[in-house]
């Protein structure tokens, strides 16, 4: 019987999850099918009311309903109930569950690129305090970092952090930021800016270490300005495709009874329909 899997969101066309779990599904010989649903934010609650009837195993869930699955399904540990928000549900014992992987896929895509990096005692920048600085603040905080410096426009927003977080995660102001670039092992962004059709990322980088490692969890285009001029002035970074890709793993897992392996080769496959000029 083909198991069937999906990923959902308001709206969904611009997906890449089915290029990967299509792959995995190939590579490993499952009977198995994942598809792209768009959902209206009002018929939430009644797609997954139907989700079993349907023939789902479970699905991925996107913007705008990580925080409508949340309150929908039964959360299945703690690092997701502190977040608010699930991107992966998936059936057990007859009842829908949801996790969040963006954590994970985050540590994980950071780990390819630098083995040696350990968050441990690390200070860490982090620009932005949305639902995607969320999942890497804990992330980082369970991993052991010492001091996340959240920086936002809007300082309510990092501060929200700091409450749910706790006194590891300091809140700043965005015009302070190049001045706390100095102390960094780390800096990330989670804004759009730098996405394409977003404004670049406009900051200046010379207070910041050649040690620190930069990274960006946009993937397209797949290196941005950012990280272009992180490179050019001998900072190790690390593009974002590689967190969409190791995110994908645990609900694969979930799902179809089988733990994938990221590799190059799917790493191509998603670049080239984000780019089709790419190349390694």
């Amino acid at each position: 019987m083909t198991r069937k899997a999906c990923v959902i969101g308001w709206p969904i066309s611009h997906s890449r999850s089915p290029i990967i779990h299509g792959y995995w599904l190939e590579r490993y010989g499952i009977d198995g099918a994942y598809e792209r649903i768009a959902v209206p934010p009002d018929d939430l609650p009644s797609f997954f009311k139907s989700l079993g009837e349907k023939g789902y195993v479970g699905c991925n869930v996107t913007l705008p309903h990580k925080e409508g699955a949340f309150r929908a399904v039964r959360v299945a540990d703690a690092a997701t109930t502190r977040l608010g928000v699930v991107n992966t549900v998936f059936h057990r014992d007859g009842e829908l569950w949801g996790t969040s992987t963006d954590g994970e896929g985050f540590l994980a895509n950071l780990s390819d690129h630098v083995p040696d990096w350990q968050a441990k005692d690390r200070s860490v920048v982090i620009l932005g305090a949305g639902g995607a600085a969320r999942a890497i603040v804990g992330a980082l905080l369970d991993a052991g970092c010492r001091r996340l410096l959240v920086v936002n426009r809007t300082l309510a927003r990092a501060e929200e952090l700091r409450r749910d977080f706790g006194p590891r995660v300091e809140p700043r102001q965005w015009m302070d930021v190049e001045k706390l670039l100095e102390d960094a092992d780390l800096l990330v962004n989670t804004t759009s800016l730098g996405m394409s059709g977003q404004p670049r990322l406009a900051l200046d980088l010379d207070h910041l270490p050649r040690s620190a490692v930069v990274t960006d969890i946009v993937y397209t285009p797949l290196e941005t300005d950012l990280l272009i001029r992180a490179r050019a002035r001998g900072n190790v970074v690390v593009p974002g495709l590689g967190m969409l890709l190791h995110q994908a793993v645990r609900g694969f897992e979930l799902w179809f009874g089988h733990r994938p392996e990221v590799t190059v080769e799917l790493h191509d496959l998603v670049a080239r329909d984000i780019d089709p000029g790419f190349k390694r």
